[in-house]
């Protein structure tokens, strides 16, 4: 196969395709130049910067692409229906970054817990804030998650292991069978948590998971993490509940638009964020790898 990686694999993925005798060639193509570019391919990576949509696979369809891979979880930055629909398969990696993304969700929540954050921020602007940076402890609060998948229950093992109560649910409304956890509707968890982190995919119809009326439910002590998709929170909803103090804080690693504009968010004080690294550990990028070579094999 002729194999295309727009936005990054590991050199041990890409040493491994080739000894298994495949063409791998690593570009990035702007939007424009996408389309026309797929025809001369077998099979496309992409991360989260390319974006393959239904024009580009109406220009791919003219020539020989067969397979479309995300290597990460989520796929909305491929129109994966219409692919499909001119039978292009589309593949993910939903175990490989598992990990990783609840581990810097778990750090998202220390900062927030100790202000970890604001203090690198501040002390090198030369403030010294000890007393106003009175934290509070993780062990013995309530994390809420929304969505019960793979990341999920690797951030609950670890948020339990630290002494935390967690409750969960999930959008489908079905209760999975996790008897170490407390399973509760989306009102009823709002409402209990004092961390709560999202862990769904976007919406079909595009539209907030949490607006306005669910960020009131929160208690004003309690942290929102996201390290999901940024349409899942309003981010405007989020803003005003954050200078409104009806939410003590927020931690993000994705946006609505990325890379984000929305400056007033970005630098508030009571927000931790990270440029969308959820999957960006040396660990994460190599099973990402081994995943796809596995993908690109079995097809």
């Amino acid at each position: 196969m002729r194999i295309l990686v727009t936005d990054g694999m590991s050199g041990s993925a890409i040493a491994q395709l080739r000894n298994n005798g495949h063409e791998v060639v690593e570009q990035f193509y702007e939007p424009e130049e996408l389309g026309a570019a797929l025809q001369e391919f077998d099979c496309v990576v992409v991360r989260s910067k390319t974006k393959v949509r239904a024009n580009h696979i109406d220009e791919a369809v003219k020539g020989k692409l067969k397979l479309i891979i995300r290597g990460g979880v989520g796929v909305d930055n491929i129109d994966v229906a219409y692919a499909e629909g001119k039978g292009i398969s589309v593949r993910n990696t939903p175990c490989a970054s598992s990990a990783s993304v609840a581990e810097l969700a778990l750090g998202h929540m220390f900062s927030l817990a100790r202000y970890i954050g604001i203090s690198n921020a501040t002390m090198r602007s030369g403030q010294w804030n000890k007393k106003q940076y009175e934290g509070t402890e993780i062990g013995g609060k309530t994390l809420g998650l929304i969505g019960m998948g793979r990341i999920a229950q690797e951030l609950a093992k670890r948020a339990q292991a630290l002494g935390m109560q967690v409750v969960y649910t999930c959008r489908s409304g079905e209760k999975k069978t996790l008897s170490q956890y407390t399973y509760l509707s989306l009102e009823e968890l709002l409402k209990v948590s004092d961390y709560v982190s999202l862990h769904i995919p976007m919406p079909g119809d595009k539209k907030p998971v949490l607006g306005k009326a669910e960020l009131s439910m929160m208690k004003p002590t309690a942290y929102l993490i996201n390290t999901a998709r940024g349409g899942v929170v309003a981010e405007d909803a989020l803003l005003d509940a954050l200078n409104d103090g009806k939410l003590a804080g927020a931690a993000l690693d994705v946006f609505e638009e990325e890379p984000t504009a929305n400056v007033a968010l970005y630098s508030h004080p009571k927000v931790s964020v990270t440029p969308h690294i959820g999957g960006q550990t040396a660990e994460a990028q190599g099973r990402i790898g081994d995943e796809i070579v596995s993908i690109i094999t079995a097809f």
